[in-house]
């Protein structure tokens, strides 16, 4: 049996966090999906600028868009789209088997978006219904601005990959949001089955601190952030609140663990994966990230609920002078700045792109 299948057989998914055009038009996502087990897939705007500049499979539809008047942004979520839906079909039969709980993929709105609740509530409801598909994600930020999109969104039905978490708190305010959508669904008579994820980015801390922690500390502190979440998630589900939501009909939403390729080139490849393997979870991995674990991987002990020795290996990083609140605030604002960054490069590379197409024609 695979260490995939393994994984899987425990009870946490595995999903790709990655996409091109050359994963759908060869035939390889589907290969991913039959013989490595990923139930799901994920994307960010550095993703897709990295697809379509390496790419000139987008050229046509560019070509497209641009005769037909399509602005940079909306020419983005068309070509966007266009691969998502097509990834969320192969899904399809996934998510109808498990009714629901898997067989997801993800599209980020607008990085720019990030400290604006009012605009990313409309463009998630607008996206999530161009899209058309009951098993796709609107990826929302969990920033202080992001926390009110979140819950206005799952009031209105949209399901929601919350991302940019960085820390237990973080996690939980944005658990919150989530719940605090719900329980306005169950008080307004809707269904409270709106699907979410949390996204708990994990390999960035210990790039962070890289350096600066003795060696015997070196790489242990993005596996001691998931374990501290994962405690904060297991006492959510446990909770009498959400007891209740889940009484009503609705589905606990799952704590996601991301960003976790190791970036460390001394470190086990597969680190992150094997180190954070926990029943109703899921981990999102590149693709390099995912034939790694796959073929020579190994599933350590699941988490434990009561977060294991993570509060000593958090301690002895605060004693070699590591702030973990301050980090995992700069974290969250370094992300949503690499992002915005890779969102305007994508962007600028769109009308240079068509620019050059033009000449071309």
């Amino acid at each position: 049996m695979k260490p995939t299948e393994r994984l899987r057989d425990l009870g946490q998914s595995l999903w790709l966090d990655q996409i091109t055009r050359e994963l759908l038009d060869s035939g390889e996502l589907q290969r991913l999906i039959d013989g490595l087990s990923i139930t799901g897939l994920t994307s960010n705007p550095t993703i897709f600028e990295q697809a379509i500049g390496r790419s000139s499979r987008y050229d046509e539809a560019i070509r497209a868009g641009l005769r037909a008047g399509r602005p940079p942004e909306a020419l983005f979520f068309d070509l966007a789209l266009d691969d998502l839906t097509r990834a969320a079909d192969l899904f399809r039969p996934v998510h109808e088997r498990t009714g629901g709980v898997d067989g997801w993929v993800s599209l980020e709105v607008s990085p720019l978006l990030a400290h604006d609740a009012a605009a990313t509530i409309r463009q998630a409801r607008e996206l999530h219904e161009r899209a058309g598909r009951p098993n796709l994600f609107i990826k929302i930020p969990g920033t202080a601005e992001g926390l009110p999109a979140i819950e206005a969104s799952v009031f209105a039905g949209v399901p929601v990959n919350v991302t940019l978490l960085f820390s237990r708190e973080q996690y939980l305010a944005a658990a919150d949001a989530w719940l605090r959508g719900i329980e306005r669904r169950i008080d307004a008579g809707l269904p409270p089955d709106v699907a979410s994820v949390a996204s708990l980015f994990i390999s960035r801390w210990d790039a962070a601190v890289a350096g600066r922690v003795p060696e015997t500390l070196r790489n242990r502190l993005g596996l001691a952030i998931g374990q501290r979440a994962y405690r904060a998630y297991a006492e959510r589900l446990a909770s009498p609140r959400w007891q209740r939501a889940m009484n009503h009909g609705a589905r606990p939403q799952r704590l996601l663990m991301a960003s976790t390729g190791t970036k460390d080139a001394s470190a086990s490849d597969t680190l992150y994966v094997g180190g954070l393997a926990a029943p109703l979870t899921v981990n999102t991995m590149p693709e390099a990230t995912l034939r790694a674990f796959a073929g020579h991987g190994e599933v350590g002990p699941p988490l434990r609920a009561d977060g294991g020795d993570c509060e000593t290996v958090i301690a002895q990083h605060a004693q070699a002078g590591v702030d973990v609140d301050a980090l995992a605030a700069r974290l969250q604002d370094d992300g949503a700045q690499a992002f915005v960054r890779s969102w305007r490069g994508l962007l600028q590379q769109l009308a240079a792109r068509g620019e050059t197409l033009g000449r071309a024609a």
